[in-house]
């Protein structure tokens, strides 16, 4: 059986090692890159993504990762958005009075969280349907590693969504045909990151 190529988009955005390391445990032949030819051509694309949503925008605008996700969207090929490598897919980021275009991949403004708490920093529990084929076999009560203030909160037409709770309701994780996202980190989440990760790769196959 053929190992599935990962491209993780590197536009300076830092975290790709624990990724990285993340894939390879998930069974995945994985290359950390800016080439927007390999982002296009792997089985799977990684966003990921922390610090402020325009400062992300601004480094995966400069490497042309804005052109590679958006070919691997009309090409249906699949894409896993991680943290704010997740938020830039939706319309908009809202962060201290500005507002700065995302990639418009799925519908929804990324804004601070509701809650007394902020950041939304530690482990917490996810509430994902059944067809939510990222959880699969994931145990309900799984504990997963976020570290946020800002997120998406839906409804997103046509998209399956995971939620989490804190201050309110926030998309934890989501789907829409080859496109998927999480807000947690799963590549720091242990087992249950670790499951979610498999999952993602063996749909490449």
């Amino acid at each position: 059986m053929t190992t599935p190529t990962v491209a993780i988009l590197d536009y300076g955005s830092g975290n790709l090692r624990s990724a990285e390391r993340a894939l390879l445990r998930a069974g995945a032949a994985v290359e950390v890159t800016s080439d927007r030819a390999t982002c296009v051509a792997a089985n799977g694309l990684v966003v990921p993504g922390v610090g402020a949503f325009a400062s992300c925008m601004d480094g995966i605008v400069a490497v042309g990762g804005d052109r590679a996700i958006a070919r691997r969207v009309r090409d249906a090929a699949p894409i896993l958005g991680i943290c704010v490598g997740a938020q830039v897919l939706f319309e908009s980021g809202r962060e201290h009075g500005q507002t700065t275009p995302g990639l418009g991949v799925f519908e929804g403004v990324v804004e601070r969280l509701r809650a007394d708490r902020v950041p939304h920093m530690g482990w917490n529990t996810v509430a994902a349907p059944t067809d939510l084929t990222l959880f699969d076999g994931v145990d309900p009560d799984a504990r997963f590693y976020f570290v946020h203030s800002y997120a998406a909160t839906g409804p997103v037409p046509g998209a399956t969504v995971a939620t989490c709770d804190h201050g309110g309701r926030f998309i934890a994780a989501i789907n829409r045909g080859a496109v998927s996202a999480t807000q947690f980190h799963p590549e720091k989440s242990a087992d249950a990151g670790a499951a979610v990760l498999r999952n993602w790769v063996r749909s490449l196959r």
